[in-house]
């Protein structure tokens, strides 16, 4: 018999996984053997002609007649390893085709539609793991982007928001808050400054992220925003003292509802508005009154609550009038929550928190960009000036902060 003839009847006839093992093993002890020449001496050898030593492995697929094979390519403590003799380095094409499969996937495109796009550009073979992979060449640029130096201080104004998404622990699905920041710079112009994900939107989590936003740079804050979510209010005062705090008032406006009957709610919400229409401090501040008189005699729990949140409802009018708008509510935030729920909805559930900082902070990380290079400032820089040099006389000194949770 012909050994050389039965031997290649054998691997002809073979199950393609027993051939890919085969062709990996051999692969990784060529890989290995070449390794060791360039570093002197054998691996774990002790060897006076030693020049270099291993340090670990890195994965690379490598494409054959049998399908991709991952295989094992040895690094080296000094210098850097590649077997040219065996693989090419990625062209720039790949790397291209790499930054699509990212951008599909920042894009709000599920894995399994991506694997279909893959298909469709001739790579026949792709799972769903090998797409999750190649979007996690976006990791280092949100990590980038979340460890950056704040330094377009001071931000007169901030912006807090948190959005709850689904993602797996522990082999149940759960829900966590994504927080994240927005700030007015000192050029006028919006600033995504940050984002982390919590378990639960508490006065805990909120002073954690904060603190970290306040260690990168984050100060000159004027005015904070948000709802008077528990513990929120406190963490802004201990994190950023001296700023103001303004009670959402869309956020407001729906717990105010709660108090009046629903045939009622149209028209207690029009003469709410009316408040924040008037064309100077002084008459909001009246108008406040006013409506509060009128709610008393048919709707006393709705007065009671406008009352009571008069300071920070109206903490707005301590800043320029040009601002007003913008401060009064997070509403300037919601086609960015869209934009994120957007693209999360596509996900549904997540595997884990790292892939919730990856396309969040990605969305993020590209919406900064645009802000950045707007045509039009979002305050004028004169206005911006203003807010700084002219501090609310009549508020307690507390932080400033947009927060919303959605």
């Amino acid at each position: 018999m012909d050994v050389s003839v039965w031997l290649r009847k054998q691997l002809q006839e073979a199950h393609p996984d027993l051939l890919r093992a085969m062709v990996k093993e051999m692969a990784e002890a060529m890989m290995s053997a070449d390794a060791d020449a360039v570093c002197g001496a054998g691996y774990g050898e002790r060897s006076p002609e030693r020049v270099n030593r291993r340090n670990g492995y890195r994965e690379r697929e490598w494409d054959t007649r049998v399908g991709s094979i991952e295989l094992a390519v040895p690094k080296l403590r000094e210098g850097s390893y590649f077997p040219d003799w065996l693989l090419q380095p990625r062209r720039r094409a790949e790397q291209a085709f790499v930054s699509v499969i990212a951008d599909a996937y920042l894009a709000g495109v599920s894995t399994r539609r991506v694997e279909k796009l893959v298909q469709q550009l001739g790579v026949e073979r792709m799972s769903k793991s090998q797409v999750s992979r190649l979007a996690k060449s976006l990791d280092q640029i949100v990590e980038d982007f979340r460890s950056r130096p704040l330094d377009g201080a001071p931000y007169a104004y901030v912006t807090l928001d948190a959005l709850v998404v689904k993602c797996r622990e522990g082999g149940r699905t759960v829900n966590v808050c994504v927080v994240h920041a927005v700030g007015v710079n000192r050029d006028g112009f919006r600033e995504s400054l940050g984002l982390d994900v919590v378990t639960s939107e508490d006065g805990a989590a909120w002073l954690a992220f904060l603190r970290s936003l306040v260690a990168r740079g984050l100060s000159g804050v004027q005015l904070v925003t948000s709802d008077a979510h528990p513990g929120l209010v406190d963490a802004i005062a201990a994190t950023l003292p001296g700023a103001a705090w303004q009670r959402c008032r869309t956020h407001f406006m729906r717990n105010l509802l709660t108090r009046v009957p629903k045939s009622a709610q149209s028209f207690v919400a029009a003469m709410v508005r009316t408040i924040f229409a008037q064309p100077d401090a002084e008459m909001v501040r009246e108008q406040h009154a006013r409506i509060v008189d009128q709610l008393e005699t048919s709707f006393p729990d709705a007065a009671a609550l406008l009352a009571e949140a008069e300071t920070d409802l109206l903490a707005f009018t301590s800043f320029p009038k040009e601002h007003w708008r913008q401060l009064w509510s997070n509403n300037s935030l919601e086609r960015l929550n869209k934009e994120i729920r957007r693209r999360t909805d596509v996900v549904g559930i997540f595997p884990d928190r790292a892939a919730i900082i990856r396309l969040v902070g990605a969305v993020l990380a590209e919406q900064n960009d645009e802000w950045a290079v707007a045509s039009r400032r979002y305050m004028s820089v004169e206005s911006i000036a203003k807010a700084r040099t002219e501090p609310p006389a009549d508020e307690p000194k507390e932080v400033i902060a947009i927060a919303a949770a959605a």
